[in-house]
């Protein structure tokens, strides 16, 4: 019974993106997304930025990757947010019956505060916690799920989609459940996800914007860029997705005025079509498993 009530309480009060998505939908999205970059890298940043064609290598691999994303990846994220509300009903916290009826709005002090002050602290809270998933999937087994997303090697707001499912599902977990079980309202909480989602697309952007002195105030489009040099002095750099103060705080800030990031890609070899990226970080893990085994 309390498993039902929690499946209810799924499209009620933690579901809020359109599960009726499309093929159709999906593909007049990217249209749209292709129209508004196409006017952004090839008009007003021409001339500023990387030169390489508009059908550049990988770029059918990624439309593929806008496609599966949004139309098996988000939907499994939507199912799996159900673990928030049991863990809150399995601890007593808030009633199954308040998921049930749909009114679950947060619970606590912290639910309870004005709705731009809750947006304030989930948008700093949301990057946090992003920041910390980032560092993890740059360490150990982990590297080769987000190595898929870094290789490609002519860089645009295309290129943000590919990501591993098993980064994309595990990142948005990290994200979006420590904020949800803090009590804040969960309208309020996921609705950043559509602005955070675009907001990452335009940091992929083949733009060389840093803008100004609020480099170091938001993360810009240069900023996210070196994160995805091949370069060995921007390794391991540049892991917020909104405030580049994470890591200015924690010592992995780098933007060295004057420059801008060529050279994209990774060291380690990734195959180029969807499927074989599907399967390499687990190949790549089962190689490393037979070199370690003493047998």
């Amino acid at each position: 019974m309390a498993s039902r009530m929690v499946g209810a309480s799924a499209s009620n009060a933690f579901l809020l993106m359109n599960p009726d998505k499309t093929f159709l939908s999906v593909l007049v999205a990217l249209v749209i997304l292709s129209a508004i970059f196409f006017v952004i890298e090839r008009v007003v940043a021409r001339g500023r930025n990387r030169a390489q064609p508009v059908i550049r290598r990988g770029w059918f691999t990624d439309v593929v990757y806008w496609f599966t994303t949004v139309l098996l990846t988000k939907p499994l994220v939507r199912v799996l947010l159900i673990l928030p509300a049991g863990i809150l009903i399995l601890a007593k916290i808030v009633p199954a019956e308040t998921f049930k009826l749909g009114a679950y709005t947060g619970y606590g002090p912290l639910s309870r505060q004005p709705v731009w002050l809750q947006a304030v602290q989930i948008y700093l809270l949301v990057d946090f916690f992003s920041y910390w998933s980032h560092r993890m999937f740059h360490r150990g087994r982990w590297w080769p799920f987000h190595a898929v997303h870094h290789s490609s090697e002519d860089l645009d707001w295309l290129g943000s989609l590919r990501v591993h499912p098993v980064n994309d599902v595990v990142n948005k977990l990290a994200q979006v459940t420590p904020v949800l079980l803090m009590g804040y309202n969960p309208t309020v909480t996921l609705t950043s996800a559509p602005i955070l989602t675009f907001y990452a697309i335009f940091l992929h952007a083949n733009v060389n914007w840093d803008f100004g002195p609020l480099r170091y105030v938001i993360a810009t489009p240069v900023f996210h860029r070196w994160h995805h040099s091949k370069d060995r002095e921007a390794w391991d750099k540049n892991f917020a997705g909104l405030f580049p103060f994470w890591d200015m705080v924690f010592g992995t800030f780098y933007m060295p005025k004057g420059r801008y990031p060529e050279n994209f890609g990774i060291c380690e070899p990734m195959p180029k079509g969807w499927l074989g990226q599907m399967w390499e970080p687990f190949a790549w893990i089962w190689r490393r498993g037979k070199k370690v085994d003493p047998a």
